[in-house]
């Protein structure tokens, strides 16, 4: 998938997202549909892994609303389709598919349950897909959508990927989803042995306040980005005048100290301290992502897909890093792997305090880390 959701985000920029979320969504139904007639564990396997591309959509939204909303409401509107679209991939999951292909499932075409729901769903999506085709603009305006496709070339890929801009935001990411991905896979694992709760129902429950807060609170934190930028808010002064990036910054501040929290939680040995503990990390992953991706759009306005791409793609590294963190074996316990990770997470803080820096704000979008053809460019010393 991170692959994936760098290779559509500037396919999206080229071909407008009704075609880009159409052919993903023919392609993952078709192969969602064939595992539900596989016979052999490689077949299956090989249909799922093309039906997982149906993560990279949210590439494609995130290029969608930024080609319709106006710069000032940005924040809120890519929080809100985030948010409720993180919520409802929980709610399917966890809710929805197991209470209609229950274990009595009985329904045409397939008696088994897990037949019928890659069937049905994968039916679905090729439904929708063709309706996004037949409905969906790709831009409030031809003017917009003419700005978008041009000049989509690797060349230009390459000059956005290698941005300051982009580097810091794609860094930011994987200290805020990659934490998500890394906690909502690790958190029903330590309720059960960092405090010995056996009941497995129980430890899901507690972990699932993690996934609802950074899920549902994300359009919070887009739209304090977007309060941050209509009224001009300043609250840290060598950051004066860069307002989205003051609370980007203060947001990762918060992860980062929400993190020591959780080992502070953890280690008082109170289960409930370190439920409402997670509860607050996912707080501060939902505002940094809200944030983030209120930034995205407004420094790349023409080129919002690529640069979601690789904000996107390069953000799920934490979710495979910090696991490894959390469960390793040289800890003393597992409380004090939280720590160690808000300590990794200082480089990428102090990368974001260079970067949004007026003088340096300023070119985060024109300069970078590497020259690529004519484009305008410097390299970091220039900056210095």
């Amino acid at each position: 998938m991170p692959l994936g959701r760098i290779i559509i985000g500037p396919l999206t920029d080229r071909f407008g997202a009704p075609v880009t979320a159409c052919g993903t969504m023919v392609l993952v139904g078709t192969f969602a549909i064939i595992s539900a007639f596989t016979q052999t564990y490689e077949v299956f396997i090989a249909a799922r892994i093309v039906a997982s591309l149906a993560g990279i959509t949210f590439v494609i939204g995130i290029q969608h609303v930024a080609e319709w909303f106006e710069e000032a409401n940005l924040g809120l509107a890519e929080g809100i389709y985030a948010g409720i679209g993180n919520a409802g991939a929980g709610i399917g999951a966890y809710f929805t598919l197991p209470r209609i292909f229950g274990d009595g499932w009985s329904g045409p075409i397939f008696s088994t349950n897990w037949r019928a729901a890659f069937f049905y769903t994968g039916a679905l999506a090729i439904l929708v897909g063709l309706a996004y085709l037949v409905i969906g603009d790709a831009a409030k305006s031809a003017e917009k959508r003419q700005a978008t496709k041009q000049g989509v070339t690797f060349s230009q890929w390459l000059h956005v990927a290698t941005r300051y801009g982009a580097i810091v935001l794609a860094s930011a990411y994987i200290m805020t989803f990659g934490l998500e991905l890394a906690m909502n896979g690790w958190l029903g694992t330590y309720y059960r042995e960092g405090f010995n709760e056996g009941d497995l129902v129980i430890a899901a429950t507690f972990a699932s306040t993690f996934s609802v807060a950074a899920g549902l609170l994300r359009p919070i934190g887009g739209y304090v980005s977007d309060v941050f930028k209509r009224k001009e808010i300043d609250l840290i002064a060598r950051f004066e005048g860069r307002h989205r990036e003051q609370w980007t910054f203060l947001a990762l501040l918060f992860v980062v100290t929400a993190m020591l929290g959780m080992t502070v939680a953890g280690l008082s040995g109170q289960i409930t301290a370190a439920v409402v503990a997670a509860f607050v990390v996912g707080m501060s992953c939902a505002f940094s992502e809200g944030a983030i991706f209120a930034q995205v759009p407004s420094m790349f306005p023409d080129n919002s897909g690529s640069v979601t791409g690789i904000v996107g793609g390069i953000g799920t590294v934490g979710g495979v890093v910090y696991p490894l963190v959390f469960a390793a074996p040289f800890l003393p316990n597992l409380h004090v792997g939280y720590a160690v990770v808000a300590i990794t997470m200082l480089p990428i803080v102090a990368l974001a305090a260079w970067v949004f820096q007026p003088h340096v704000a300023e070119h985060a979008k024109t300069r970078g880390i590497v020259t690529v053809g004519d484009q305008e460019t410097t390299t970091a010393s220039a900056d210095d």
